[in-house]
């Protein structure tokens, strides 16, 4: 019998030493992989494109599902950043985890942040697989550590990590067009008297997109300038919430939560507008926008140690680029740039 409650965190007593290394390596990383141009981010660094898009919370949602952002019917202006994970920026073609970085607008309410309470927005991070690739900080510094090494550093890792390797395989995927991708938030997140996991689900009305036979290089984002002229795309926003602490664990997002044992619900339509997006304006709008699930409402606190490793890490790399960018870190206030 298990002494585990649900949403109950577990913080290793030398993760924070990890947490710090990690924030250090990849800050190593991205000044070795940006020797020119600007400082990019450490991972989605290739943007598809940033776009306007209406978060509706849902009326007549059931009341467990009542929480925080979710307690009342609502729409919100949101911006929405699509991209490919690899550090490095390369055709779309190659096989990659998919990101969809949601940030919503005129959010009231005091935020977790304490360098950013009073802001605004409330930001949902989720991928194009339902499990994240390692279990904590330290497996994640382990792997990054191995990644900047040697060929011998890599091969020792993933023969000593055998369900990171098998995670990270399962994960890289080709897609054809990111408007039509399901995408997971695979970390936890207080949720009431529970947790939950998120998930972005599209609506494909007719026939999905195929990968192009010669695909260009950005053929991705094509993809969306061809549906966005052409019409809105629509997601379901859907949480799946924790109902064993054991079968569902808190501390380890590489492992999956069995949509047999809790099924994702929907609570909002995420509505992405028929729109033109791929103008240099927009593009640098995006390239300097920075997400983060820690900006959030209390509510909807992330959880686990790779969230909490999130926290220093993401905001170290934003703050470290725009300063060298000589750009400022504004969170936005509406559809305007």
């Amino acid at each position: 019998m298990t002494n585990k409650q649900l949403a109950q965190e577990t913080i290793p007593p030398d993760e924070a030493k990890y947490i710090e290394d990690l924030a250090e390596r990849l800050k190593a990383k991205i000044i070795k992989d940006n020797p020119t141009g600007i400082m990019r981010r450490d991972a989605h660094p290739k943007m598809h494109g940033v776009v306007k898009a209406e978060f509706i919370v849902e009326p007549n949602i059931p009341q467990e599902l009542r929480v925080g952002l979710f307690k009342e019917p609502k729409t919100y202006q949101a911006w929405i950043r699509f991209s490919n994970q690899d550090g490095s920026i390369n055709p779309d073609i190659d096989r990659d985890i998919r990101g969809m970085a949601i940030k919503l607008m005129g959010v009231p309410g005091e935020k977790i942040l304490e360098q950013e309470k009073n802001e605004q927005t409330h930001d949902f991070i989720v991928i194009s697989t339902n499990v994240f690739v390692t279990k904590d900080a330290e497996e994640f510094d382990d792997m990054i550590k191995s990644f900047t090494g040697s060929v011998f550093a890599k091969v020792w890792f993933f023969l000593t990590h055998w369900r990171v390797g098998w995670n990270l395989y399962k994960s890289m995927v080709k897609f054809a067009n990111p408007l039509q991708i399901r995408y997971f938030s695979t970390t936890p997140y207080l949720f009431g008297a529970t947790a939950a996991k998120y998930s972005a689900i599209p609506h494909i009305n007719n026939t999905p997109d195929k990968i192009p036979d010669n695909p260009a290089d950005d053929y991705l984002r094509l993809a969306m300038v061809k549906q966005l002229k052409e019409g809105e795309a629509l997601f379901d926003f859907a949480v799946q919430l924790q109902t064993d602490p054991d079968a569902m664990p808190i501390e380890d997002p590489g492992h999956e939560w069995a949509e047999s044992m809790s099924p994702f619900r929907k609570v909002a339509t995420i509505r992405i507008l028929q729109q033109e997006f791929d103008s240099d304006k927009q593009k640098e709008f995006g390239e300097n926008l920075s997400f983060t699930p820690w900006h959030a409402l209390p509510e909807h606190r992330p959880l686990g140690g790779v969230n909490r490793a999130r926290k220093v890490v993401y905001r170290a790399i934003s703050l470290f680029r725009h300063e060298y960018n000589k750009t400022p870190r504004v969170e936005p206030a509406s559809w305007e740039i």
